[in-house]
């Protein structure tokens, strides 16, 4: 920042986890939209990435798969190390692989192959609803933070009883600069711990479908054949760690950041008295919430991007919340607008990676919404928002409110 209170982006280090301590730093975001839309950010003197915060260029960047690769990581505390999981699992893969990994698991991911867990589901957000109708202060982060394993709980064949420990153990795994998550011994001992705790329990969960096949989706990916051979274990578990973290950025998150700006500006009930408007809103909540704060790329050969020259094997990494703030994209991109359309957010990404659990993240929220609105009138603010310290996740760890019950 400048004495004159405006950013200059040579002084932004966007690799600083605690940029993003208050949520999005969108005055950082603006500025750089203008006046370094693809910047370069050193890191610890001898890495870097490309930073991309205008739309354009993002769009690009996560729809070329062959001048950006995913097989290198997607996420940024992979910078300067291997990815284990490269041609192993359908996010750090690129096309034809990436497709031939991903069809089985997106058949068994769509709306209609998962109505028969609809049911449970509007169950689950009920019972996390409940303690709500007291009409007292709740946290409304707890509630949400649960919702991905409501759906892909009975997906995987993971009882109740495990939701909270995978809650945090994927917390661990996508916020480990988080004091709320990150142990003693530091950031590597956090990702150590959250990774060979993770892997261990679907490792385990692998083992046991294939002792007792349940004919869910991890038995899809068990039975899986790519190129004529059989996808190890340990492909298989990258393969269902991927998708635990991607349904833990969108559907517990977008809700919160929603609420807490209906919250703020009055707006819950207008859209829980207009049924019509459930769909457009929950892309609007999308939009707004930009859940996975960015994706890393690695160009293959070397590109221009705007007025920049992109280094074959530099790193790229698209920031997703500024994209979607983009002026020249999206009309008075700061305002919360149920009624916007178009709406072509970038929350799930684009191209090929497209967000694979896109349709059952919107179920989820649609349930959510539905029921919510059915069962309180209003809600208001109950005290301080805790915002979860990450590069990655642009999540709220605390979101205190007050709901009337109707």
């Amino acid at each position: 920042m400048t004495g004159r209170g405006l950013v200059d982006p040579d002084l932004v280090d966007l690799s600083d986890a605690r940029l993003f301590d208050h949520g999005e730093p969108h005055q950082v975001w603006q500025a750089l939209r203008a006046r370094r839309p693809v910047r370069w950010q050193p890191v610890d003197g001898s890495a870097g990435f490309w930073a991309v915060t205008g739309y354009a260029d993002a769009e690009r960047v996560l729809s070329d798969h062959s001048g950006f690769t995913s097989t290198r990581g997607v996420f940024l505390n992979m910078l300067g190390r291997e990815e284990p999981a490269s041609d192993l699992q359908f996010s750090a893969s690129d096309p034809p692989r990436h497709g031939k990994l991903r069809r089985p698991v997106q058949r068994e991911m769509t709306v209609r192959a998962v109505r028969r867990h609809t049911e449970s589901l509007r169950a689950d957000i009920l019972r996390l609803l409940s303690p709500a109708l007291d009409g007292g202060p709740v946290d409304f982060a707890s509630i949400t933070s649960t919702l991905p394993l409501a759906i892909l709980g009975p997906l995987f064949g993971i009882p109740a009883a495990d939701w909270p420990r995978l809650t945090r153990l994927v917390g661990m795994s996508v916020a480990e600069d988080d004091p709320a998550y990150q142990l003693p011994e530091g950031v590597e001992a956090t990702l150590q711990r959250a990774h060979r705790e993770l892997f261990g329990y679907l490792l385990n969960l692998v083992l046991a479908h294939r002792r007792r096949p349940r004919g869910d989706l991890v038995d899809v990916l068990a039975s899986m054949t790519v190129d004529g051979r059989p996808l190890s274990p340990g492909a298989v578990v990258a393969n269902c760690y991927s998708l635990l973290l991607g349904a833990s950025a969108a559907i517990p998150h977008v809700p919160s950041a929603a609420l807490l700006e209906l919250s703020r500006s009055g707006g819950y009930a207008e859209w829980a008295r207009q049924p019509d408007l459930l769909d457009s809103g929950i892309e609007e909540a999308l939009r707004w919430a930009a859940p996975a704060r960015h994706f890393l790329r690695c160009a293959t050969r070397e590109a221009r991007l705007g007025d920049v020259t992109i280094g074959a094997g530099d790193a790229v990494v698209v920031w997703i919340g500024s994209a979607n703030r983009d002026e020249r994209v999206f009309a008075d991109p700061h305002r919360f607008d149920l009624r916007r359309t178009p709406n072509r957010h970038l929350s799930f990404g684009d191209g090929h990676h497209y967000c694979i659990g896109a349709p059952l993240a919107r179920l989820t929220l649609r349930t959510f919404f539905t029921e919510l609105f059915r069962c309180f009138s209003s809600i208001e603010p109950a005290g301080d928002v805790e915002y979860v310290r990450s590069t990655w996740l642009a999540g709220i760890r605390r979101l205190p409110l007050v709901a009337t019950p109707r």
